[in-house]
């Protein structure tokens, strides 16, 4: 299966930030469906009020990505930090927020119920 970033839905779109999730992307064995997303996110883009009421105040959402431009700072519960940049792999486990510090383009793919919760819960968080 492929798709074309332009044909992957629209979920959330605010200045500086569009969110895009393909659900029904895959299956993952003992996770279940997952989506495929492309993320692109202005610098300055901090999710932790978007988080604010979730479990922590964090995603409780594990994520497999790839950067394909830009860099970030992810914060997991313990206050532990990591930069992520541009041509980096990575594996977010649930309970972590995210800082842009560069714009960035993001592809990521995530078990589609958890991820799908954070996404609407963030919808939310914009309307009100």
């Amino acid at each position: 299966m492929k798709i074309a970033k332009e044909n992957i839905e629209v979920k959330m779109a605010i200045p500086g930030a569009i969110l895009r999730q393909r659900t029904d992307f895959g299956d993952a064995t003992g996770l279940g469906k997952i989506s495929g997303e492309y993320f692109s996110l202005s610098a300055g883009v901090d999710t932790t009020p978007l988080f604010q009421g979730l479990e922590g105040n964090l995603c409780q959402c594990p994520h497999w990505g790839y950067l394909l431009s830009g860099q970030l700072i992810t914060t997991d519960a313990e206050g532990i930090q990591e930069t992520v940049n541009a041509s980096d792999l990575f594996y977010w486990p649930s309970g972590h927020n995210v800082l842009v510090t560069k714009d960035a383009e993001i592809v990521m793919f995530s078990p589609q119920n958890e991820h799908t919760h954070v996404i609407n819960h963030m919808i939310e968080k914009t309307r009100g």
